[in-house]
């Protein structure tokens, strides 16, 4: 790809951007939320189709002008983004081969649908039944599929769009193993992630971008130009244009009486599927979160973690079966997600773009969604008040967009999680409720939205901070819960805690 660019109304996503991808290698792509990586994989699969941008594609030597999707696919050029695009209740079989039917005079051969099928399947590992639907998937093996399915289409160069980004260390070491074997069978791979670690372990080669340019190439192996140690800090430096010499930033951190009273307590808290009435999910938890203080909550999944988060919001998820919720000394009712925004609850959800935010709508509508009575005189919200707010939290949390008035589905994942926050923070809760805040998103994003959390911490607000990150837990949580099988496990002082702590009270059987 030659000197491409990709203008929109305002934003001038890529400049003058170089990428270079040699036969049957691992190419992964690295840059902060904004740095224009989705955008050149949609330039170059035929989202963006030719004409739409200024530039140069040469594909296997030859000038390429994809006119749409399928243009590139004929080509052996196959993307798979972020957000899967599979139909649920369709089996594995017809979303594999959805518009590239085997059929004879518009009769679908079933047979030969299945047999191909069962073979791909079996190519990417995945011990499933054609039949399956995917809504029975985890997205795991849905993302198993989606490979499936490009592999039908006799894929030469596979682009994957933060493949890992919403799956469990199993599954995504088994993705990464399947990554490797194609690449061994001679298919090019190009992978975004913001997971720096898996970059360096499959990563032959890692291109950088910022602000929408190219800032180098490094070769990790089997080149004349390998570098012998690749290392994370070498990476985010060309990410963000400067060494992190801290990955989070500096507070004190406070446990127990030194802390200020308690904000939140939660006792004998119990919850129930919510189609499978006799499976507890939450099963008789009890914490307790002080002012100033940021308490993690570390599990596998399924240990029940956003079920608790989501429950004790307004009862927003399962059956509620027993248990109450203490703010501030006084026993409080949370029985719909009014209730518990008017005691003064907060939860910023772990996925924004279907529970977080209006991706349809403007910055300024979003960051005012949580806290209209706070704008409206009479009944009507002031919209000069709710743009200066907007505007205010548009510097302060320093949101990439030209204006208050840009759609949030335009944003960046980082930017969008800027939105989430404003919307929450302009509410003034006393306890802020984060699951997954920094999921997706690059390192110099978490940074600033570390930043952010800690300074709610200290204004005395009590944080409950859920996260798979482990690392992200011990550089944050002044205390750290364990949860298994929707039980507490533990109660780990900071003082205490380390990934092998962590993880031993993560598998226990029982609290």
């Amino acid at each position: 790809m030659r000197s491409i660019t990709k203008t929109f109304p305002g934003v001038k996503a890529l400049s003058g951007v170089e990428l270079e991808v040699r036969q049957g290698e691992i190419h992964a792509i690295c840059g902060e939320n904004g740095a224009g990586k989705s955008t050149l994989m949609k330039v170059l699969s035929g989202v963006h189709p030719h004409g739409s941008y200024e530039g140069e594609i040469h594909f296997e030597g030859e000038p390429c002008r994809f006119k749409d999707i399928g243009a590139s696919e004929r080509r052996g050029i196959v993307i798979i983004h972020q957000e899967l695009a599979l139909v649920p209740f369709l089996s594995i079989a017809e979303n594999i081969f959805l518009g590239n039917e085997y059929a004879s005079k518009g009769v679908i051969s079933w047979n030969e649908t299945m047999r191909e099928a069962t073979r791909l399947l079996e190519r990417v590992g995945l011990p499933e039944k054609p039949q399956t639907r995917i809504a029975d998937l985890g997205v795991g093996r849905q993302q198993l599929v989606e490979i499936a399915k490009a592999l039908s289409k006799e894929v030469k160069l596979l682009i994957l769009d933060e493949p890992t980004a919403a799956l469990n260390d199993e599954d995504s070491e088994t993705l990464l193993e399947l990554i490797r074997e194609l690449r061994d069978q001679g298919i090019t791979c190009i992978v975004i992630s913001h997971k720096l670690g898996e970059i360096r372990r499959v990563a032959d080669s890692v291109t950088i971008l910022r602000d929408g340019r190219t800032v180098e190439t490094l070769t990790v192996r089997d080149g004349p130009t390998a570098e012998p140690e690749v290392s994370e800090d070498r990476i985010i430096r060309g990410m963000v244009g400067r060494d992190l010499d801290h990955r989070f930033p500096e507070r004190t951190h406070y446990t127990g009486e030194d802390a200020g009273e308690t904000a939140l307590r939660i006792n004998g808290w119990t919850v129930r599927h919510h189609i499978d009435h006799h499976r507890k999910v939450v099963d008789d938890v009890s914490l307790e979160v002080r002012r100033g203080e940021i308490v993690g909550v570390a599990g596998l999944m399924g240990a029940g973690r956003t079920e608790l988060a989501m429950s004790v919001f307004g009862r927003s998820y399962g059956q509620y079966a027993g248990g109450t919720v203490t703010l501030g000394g006084r026993e409080i009712r949370t029985r719909t997600v009014p209730e518990a925004v008017e005691h003064g609850i907060a939860y910023v959800t772990e996925d924004r773009k279907q529970f977080g935010l209006n991706l349809i709508d403007d910055i300024s509508r979003n960051i005012s969604l949580a806290s209209l009575p706070k704008l409206a005189r009479r009944g009507v919200v002031d919209e000069h008040e709710e743009r200066r707010v907007a505007e205010r939290y548009r510097t302060s949390m320093n949101i990439k967009a030209p204006t208050v008035f840009e759609k949030v589905g335009r944003l960046s994942g980082g930017n969008q999680q800027k939105v989430v926050l404003s919307k929450w923070i302009h509410a003034d809760p006393d306890v802020l409720i984060l699951d997954e805040p920094t999921r997706g998103i690059d390192v110099g994003a978490k940074y600033e939205i570390y930043t952010v959390i800690d300074r709610l911490a200290a204004r005395g607000k009590a944080v409950i901070f859920i996260s798979s990150e482990l690392p992200e837990l011990l550089g944050m949580c002044d205390r750290i819960y364990t949860m298994a099988a929707g039980r507490l496990t533990g109660d780990i002082p900071r003082a205490e805690a380390s990934q092998e702590v962590l993880m031993r009270h993560m598998t226990m059987d029982r609290g």
